[in-house]
């Protein structure tokens, strides 16, 4: 967008009153923010979009400036979940940090993409797996990459800065930066 409809102009102009409801949302017990977040999670326009802003910044490790959440993310144990400056979120993602996510500035993850931090054991065949001990890996994505819709990005996984993950991709090995990454498993289609 140009001129002064653009994300960070709006960021800019309304920081005072995001700040304040930032700063409500501290006061609030997670299971409060997490009600209100679940309850407007489809909601879609400007003011929903800037109430899930002002949850996550409250309720996360860390969250930078301009982080869009589009309607139907899923983020789970978003205490250990960290966003860099212009981040944008789209619909329908799932993001589990049990085990540590980190994006960097300037990350663009396209809708109905999934990003793991742990994974399940089989070591125990006493037990169905499902109950086997959790692997917590924490992923990394580094500034200026973009992530493209349907992609799976799994735990352990470190996506390097200024990469692009091609559309339903299925990351499951460290990606090096300046590169395009597609397929299942995700390989190098080429470099940028």
């Amino acid at each position: 967008m140009s001129g002064n409809k653009s994300g960070r102009n709006i960021f800019e102009k309304c920081s005072f009153i995001i700040n304040l409801a930032v700063s409500f949302f501290k006061l609030m017990p997670n299971g409060v923010n997490r009600f209100i977040w679940n309850w407007i999670e489809g909601w879609r326009g400007i003011c929903w979009i800037g109430l899930r802003y002002c949850i996550l910044k409250a309720s996360s490790a860390h969250c930078g400036n301009n982080v869009f959440v589009g309607p139907f993310v899923e983020i789970n144990n978003w205490h250990n979940l960290k966003t860099g400056n212009n981040v944008s979120i789209h619909s329908h993602c799932v993001i589990e940090a049990s085990g540590g996510v980190e994006i960097g500035n300037d990350v663009s993850i396209a809708h109905a993409c999934s990003i793991l931090s742990e994974n399940h054991s089989w070591g125990n065949p006493d037990i169905p797996i499902k109950y086997n001990d959790k692997i917590l890996e924490k992923v990394i994505i580094c500034d200026d990459v973009w992530v493209g819709c349907g992609c799976r990005i799994l735990a352990g996984v470190n996506i390097g800065k200024r990469s692009i993950i091609a559309a339903g991709a299925v990351v499951t090995k460290n990606v090096e930066g300046n590169v395009i990454y597609g397929g299942v498993p995700a390989k190098k289609i080429k470099q940028i």
